[in-house]
């Protein structure tokens, strides 16, 4: 009886891990397509850029990405993978 609980748990933790990560999936994909729309509308309106993207580029210049990504991250509040994301696409 204890194993058929036990294996029931594990049935719904994974649908559960699996829930999860395809809302996490899908929540990205659309975060991705507002910041396109965002960069879209910005060069449509002659918005200047952000002053840290001549320095984010130049750290790139330099062979430095460990520091572009870290300097993305502290400015904009990305995690690790949106601001690599983010100096991958400069």
């Amino acid at each position: 009886m204890t194993e058929i609980v036990l294996i029931g748990l594990l049935a719904a933790v994974f649908y559960l891990v699996f829930r999860v990560s395809t809302q996490m999936s899908s929540l990205s994909g659309r975060m991705k397509s507002m910041h396109n729309q965002l960069n879209r509308m910005a060069q449509h309106m002659d918005l200047p850029e952000h002053p840290i993207i001549d320095e984010l580029r130049e750290l790139m210049k330099e062979g430095k990405m460990v520091e572009a990504v870290k300097k993305a991250r502290e400015e904009f509040g990305l995690s690790l993978l949106e601001a690599k994301e983010y100096v991958d696409g400069l």
